[in-house]
C-alpha cells in the first residue's frame, strides 16, 4: 500500500512537471504588458491579434505546413512498404537494415542539418525548398517505419495469406487486407512524423535561405530581438492546434473510429 502512495506521488510529480510550464505559458499569453511576466497583472488578447498580424509568422507557418504535410505524405508513401518488406521479410540482415532506417533519430540533428547542407546546398546547389522538402523527409521517414513497422509486427499474415489462396492478388490484398487493419498505426505514424518536421529547427536552420524559412526558425529569430507575450501567444495556438489534430484523427481514423 506505501509503495502505491509514492508510485502515486511520483506519477504526480512528473504530471505536474510538465504540465505546469503549459500552464504558465498559457497565463502570459494573456498577459497585457508588453514583456512575459508571471503573474499577469490584467488580461489582453492583443497578442493573439498580433500573432495573425505579423506578416513574417503567417508566410513562414504557410512554409512549415506545406513541408510538413509534403515531407508527411512522401514518407508515408516510401516508409509503408518499407516497413511492409522488412516486416515480411526473412533477411538475416533484418535487424541491422532497420537500425541503418532509424539512424536519423539517433544522430543529433545539429549534425544531420550541416550533412545536408553540405551535401544538398553547397554541393548540389538545389532549391531552398526542395533542400528543406528533402531534409524534413529525412527527419520524418523513421517515424514512420517505426510505428508503422509495429503495427506490421502486431499483424497476423495469415489472413492475407488467405486472401492470397482464394485469388486475391498480392498487391489487391495488400490495400484490402493489410492497410485496413493497420490504419491506427499509419494515423499514429502520420501525426508523430508531421508534428515532428513542423516543429523541426537544426534541419530548418541549416536549409533555410533567403525568402524561405520555417515557422520555428522564423519564431527563434523574433525571440533573439523581442521578448513579448508574442510568444507565448504562438505556443498556445500551436498547443491548441496539436491537441485539436489528435482528436480529430483519433475520432476518424484512430482506436475511437475502429470502436464503433
Amino acid at each position: 500500500m506505501r509503495k502505491n502512495r509514492m508510485l502515486t506521488a511520483f506519477a504526480l510529480l512528473v504530471f505536474a512537471f510538465l504540465i505546469i510550464p503549459l500552464v504558465i505559458i498559457t497565463i502570459t499569453a494573456f498577459g497585457e504588458g508588453s514583456a512575459i511576466t508571471f503573474p499577469v497583472k490584467s488580461f489582453s488578447l492583443k497578442w493573439f491579434l498580433k500573432v495573425f498580424t505579423l506578416k513574417s509568422f503567417r508566410i513562414s507557418f504557410l512554409t512549415s505546413l506545406e513541408i510538413a504535410m509534403l515531407a508527411t505524405v512522401i514518407a508515408l508513401i516510401v516508409g509503408i512498404p518499407a516497413a511492409y518488406a522488412l516486416a515480411r521479410s526473412g533477411l538475416k540482415g533484418k535487424g541491422i537494415l532497420k537500425s541503418v532506417f532509424l539512424s536519423p533519430t539517433i544522430v543529433p540533428g545539429i549534425v544531420i542539418g550541416f550533412v545536408l547542407y553540405q551535401f544538398l546546398v553547397l554541393t548540389f546547389q538545389i532549391p531552398v525548398f526542395m533542400g528543406l522538402l528533402a531534409g524534413h523527409f529525412m527527419v520524418t521517414l523513421p517515424y514512420i517505419i517505426r510505428v508503422v513497422g509495429s503495427s506490421l509486427d502486431q499483424f497476423d499474415f495469415s489472413v492475407e495469406e488467405a486472401a492470397w489462396s482464394l485469388g486475391c492478388g498480392k498487391l489487391k490484398a495488400f490495400f484490402s487486407v493489410v492497410l485496413p487493419n493497420i490504419t491506427s498505426g499509419i494515423s499514429a505514424a502520420f501525426m508523430l512524423a508531421f508534428i515532428n518536421s513542423f516543429n523541426n529547427i537544426p534541419v530548418s536552420m541549416f536549409l533555410s535561405g533567403p525568402g524561405v524559412s520555417t515557422f520555428p526558425a522564423t519564431l527563434m529569430n523574433y525571440i533573439e530581438y523581442n521578448y513579448d507575450p508574442t510568444v507565448s501567444a504562438v505556443s498556445v495556438i500551436l498547443m491548441a492546434v496539436t491537441v485539436l489534430m489528435m482528436v480529430l484523427v483519433d475520432k476518424t481514423l484512430g482506436i475511437a473510429a475502429l470502436a464503433k
